[in-house]
């Protein structure tokens, strides 16, 4: 009894948070067997290096392998240098551009640099597919074909909506998920997470394992963590994402901006909060007794300790109160060096070359728009009109948005 005691309480922690698990029963058989053959379970979780920058929304299924680690199972973090070249075609609408090798080397290095803030390096086991992938001949490559048909690939949402609009699918693009598949079978996985998003791929690696004569793995799907916007999946293209290295006051200013409604989504997905005490905050709102700002800065406070450690998280915290509570200058102001040939002979520069100039903006476009949309503030006072000449003078601060500032150094 003690033993089912400690499966269902490692089940409802590993349950935490999960869209669907296929399936619970065969998790908890292969939890029971792994304690009585004193075997820990193969975990695996594949990650393609599409872009260098990990975002919480990737650690949202990271962070549910670090659960299985702690509980003292083997954790395969899979970097997909191979699948990678290829591009996974989930959500897409068109063909992926394929990524060069060394752009997959590149990214991949910043993935093993940045998933340690995460993961035990001491117990994490980094693979590579190409390990496997790579010296595959034809006659195999046709073998791992011949277990799965075409009406199958195309029962696959975004392939069925592609053929449908007669839009083109590369031959190339159906080997993606066998591959993902073939993944489970080289690493004999027990378990493989994923985002919801990869439902497709991690059943397919459920019937190869049983084509190869292996039991199949239970895959457990996350859900997408919506972005700062409250709306959309977390992206670094769509700009509503919070990156795990950005500076500690940057990453506390973005989780203050989320809507109240995804907090409590924030807080089962990306903290360390047990189910229990994420439940109590969830009553203390409902009840009126928790007020949602205060809420919102306990997260804020949580995550920025997770990646950067407690007393960044209450300089971040103390930052935020200066500029926003208080409505003072951050202790830090970059500074940025004007030179006098730089001005007009009356002292002045266009308000959007000064703002490109400064850096807070990357282009005179981009300047433009800013002022238009009533970004921009000279000394605390509002610029809305993108044709100004800014009189430069030393020490004039220039704000972009809620966080971000420069002060101009200026010696005539």
């Amino acid at each position: 009894m003690y033993e089912e005691a400690e499966i269902r309480a490692e089940l409802e922690l590993l349950s935490k948070g999960a869209a669907e698990i296929i399936n619970v029963e065969d998790l908890v058989e292969k939890l029971r067997r792994s304690r009585r053959e004193k075997r820990p379970l193969r975990v695996k979780l594949g990650t393609d290096p599409s872009c260098p920058d990990i975002h919480l929304g990737h650690t949202v299924v990271y962070r549910k392998l670090k659960q299985f680690q702690d509980l003292g199972h083997e954790v395969y973090f899979l970097i997909g240098d191979f699948t990678g070249r290829i591009g996974d075609p989930t959500g897409r609408s068109t063909t992926r551009r394929p990524l060069s090798k060394e752009e997959v080397e590149a990214n991949a290095q910043t993935y093993r640099e940045q998933i340690f803030k995460i993961l035990n390096p001491e117990r994490t086991k980094i693979v590579f597919n190409s390990q496997w992938l790579a010296p595959l001949n034809f006659e195999s490559v046709l073998e791992l074909a011949s277990h799965y048909t075409v009406a199958r690939m195309l029962e696959r949402d975004d392939f069925a909506r592609r053929f449908a609009e007669e839009k083109p699918i590369g031959l190339h693009e159906f080997f993606y998920p066998l591959m993902q598949g073939y993944d489970s079978v080289a690493l004999k996985a027990d378990v493989e997470l994923g985002g919801t998003d990869q439902k497709f791929n991690l059943l397919v690696g459920r019937e190869l394992q049983r084509e190869y004569g292996q039991e199949p793995q239970v895959a457990i799907m996350m859900p997408l963590l919506v972005g700062t916007d409250g709306v959309q999946k977390m992206s670094k293209s769509l700009g509503n994402y919070i990156g795990i290295n950005e500076p500690p006051g940057e990453m506390y200013g973005k989780v203050m901006s989320i809507p109240d409604e995804v907090m409590l989504h924030y807080f089962e997905l990306t903290t360390d909060l047990p189910p229990a005490e994420v439940r109590q905050i969830e009553e203390g709102l409902k009840g009126g007794r928790l007020h949602p700002r205060e809420v919102k800065r306990r997260l804020a406070r949580e995550l920025v300790g997770l990646y950067h450690g407690r007393e960044a998280a209450e300089r971040a915290e103390e930052e935020f109160d200066r500029i926003f509570k208080r409505r003072e200058l951050p202790e830090e102001v970059p500074e940025v060096q004007i030179r006098p040939e730089e001005v007009s002979q009356q002292g002045t520069m266009w308000a959007v070359r000064l703002l490109a100039r400064v850096g807070l903006a990357p282009s005179h476009g981009e300047a433009r728009r800013l002022i238009e949309q009533g970004g921009v503030k000279l000394d605390g006072a509002p610029l809305l009109d993108p044709s100004a000449e800014v009189r430069i003078e030393d020490g004039l601060i220039l704000q972009v948005g809620k966080r971000r500032f420069v002060k101009v150094r200026f010696r005539p």
